[in-house]
């Protein structure tokens, strides 16, 4: 496939790395918005962000043990921090995007600097994102695929280690309807971190009610209606801080009969939020409807959920001086002719 349809295909946003469009056969399946503003506005429930410095939530609004101390972060859903905080990574303004290429493949890197004490964080990071954008043949049929790849160090001294777990928080709709109804999904795995009453895990992991790994369902007009973590490596003793090196496994199958378009997550990382979009409410603004509960889906692949107040979960989140925090993700999708 040439370049430039494959520049066609998607579009990015300094804000945040922003993906503002993710183009299968003419149709952008990332919900956003046309103008780079609207971004910016309250409105927005972190379409296409790039989610840091920690993805999803922490408990207590509060890292319990980091450098010897406690640190207390905005208390943002309910009693907890969420994505970051009051104002997380995708809400900043990133260099970029810059062609770069990277892996043999028409790619764009994002440069994030976060500053020692931003949202009550510890240490200054550098986050670096890179966008590699292709066509990839799997099993005789061509894919636009997107490969999102993360890399974070430490590169202040003020601390000897922080707290990272990013990941991208795009909604997904591949149906030609306003909701996701009528999309059929497998998923590869039915484990999902329990969580209790203020959506905090409680330690123990089970199959997901109501959904069964590898046996397709669809989604209706409000069930199932998952916002929990799912579990690909049960093992997280064998999760590294860098996983980019370990195999990519695909974590969900979607397919729409009405659009004939079929799309797949895989990640090197140990888990994912899988989000079916219960608390949208976005008003019609920017030449674009309003949009409400279920008109998009999230599949965000990162750690554990609260694993920095975890001791058994710790290691994965825990960025040290000297080391580097990264994931890998692909998203693939075609339509059928």
């Amino acid at each position: 496939m040439a370049s430039k349809t494959l520049s066609d295909s998607f579009t990015f946003l300094p804000q945040g790395a922003i993906i503002q469009e993710f183009k299968i056969g003419g149709k952008n399946i990332v919900l956003g918005f046309p103008s780079a503003s609207s971004y910016k506005t309250k409105h927005n429930p972190f379409f296409g962000e790039t989610i840091g410095r920690v993805a999803n939530r922490v408990s207590g609004a509060k890292i319990n043990s980091l450098n010897g101390k406690s640190y207390s972060l905005a208390a943002n859903n309910g009693p907890n921090s969420l994505h970051g905080g009051a104002e997380g990574w995708g809400k900043k303004d990133f260099d970029g995007p810059t062609p770069v290429n990277r892996n043999g493949k028409e790619s764009v890197l994002f440069k994030y600097l976060s500053k020692d004490g931003e949202e009550g964080y510890p240490g200054t990071v550098e986050l670096r994102v890179w966008y590699l954008t292709g066509v990839e043949k799997d099993e005789g049929v061509e894919k636009t695929s997107l490969e999102i790849e993360y890399e974070v160090e430490l590169v202040g001294d003020e601390v000897e280690e922080t707290a990272v777990n990013v990941t991208n928080h795009s909604y997904f709709n591949i149906s030609d309807g306003p909701t996701i109804e009528g999309t059929k999904v497998i998923i590869s795995t039915d484990l999902h971190q329990v969580t209790d009453e203020q959506d905090i895990p409680t330690g123990k992991i089970e199959p997901f009610p109501g959904i069964t790994a590898n046996q397709e369902f669809t989604l209706g007009a409000k069930e199932p209606d998952p916002d929990h973590c799912f579990i690909m490596n049960p093992d997280p003793a064998s999760v590294p801080l860098d996983t980019r090196k370990e195999p990519l496994k695909r974590l969900i199958k979607l397919y729409h009969p009405n659009t004939k378009i079929h799309f797949e997550a895989l990640s090197t990382e140990p888990a994912f939020q899988f989000y079916t979009g219960r608390h949208i409410q976005v008003p019609a603004m920017d030449g674009m409807p309003a949009r409400g509960p279920r008109s998009g889906l999230c599949l965000e692949a990162s750690r554990y959920v609260d694993a920095i107040n975890n001791e058994e979960l710790r290691h994965m989140v825990v960025l040290k001086k000297g080391q580097t925090w990264g994931s890998r993700t692909i998203w693939r999708g075609w339509r059928e002719t």
